[in-house]
């Protein structure tokens, strides 16, 4: 059980955004959020987007710092995974 972060480098809103996500439950994720500050409204149906001065802080509190290939994968792997194709209701 992990909760995973990649590097932030996806610009919105004048800013660079991480992905944060859990290997295992959405539960974990969220507790794992909630704890550290990260508002529900950043939740994207599998992820959260956290700003990138947020970044060093979640992965002092426990994420797991690993590349978005990685995190991808493993997501998939978790079965937590949204898929775009999800995302457009087809």
């Amino acid at each position: 059980m992990a909760i995973l972060i990649d590097d932030p480098m996806w610009p919105a809103h004048g800013q660079l955004w991480a992905h944060l996500v859990s290997d295992t439950d959405l539960e974990e994720l969220h507790a794992f959020a909630a704890r550290n500050g990260i508002p529900r409204r950043g939740f994207d149906r599998d992820h959260y987007d956290v700003p990138a001065d947020a970044h060093r802080r979640l992965v002092a509190a426990g994420a797991e710092h690993i590349g978005g290939r990685e995190l991808v994968r493993r997501l998939i792997a978790s079965g937590l995974r949204v898929t775009a194709r999800q995302r457009r209701g087809l």
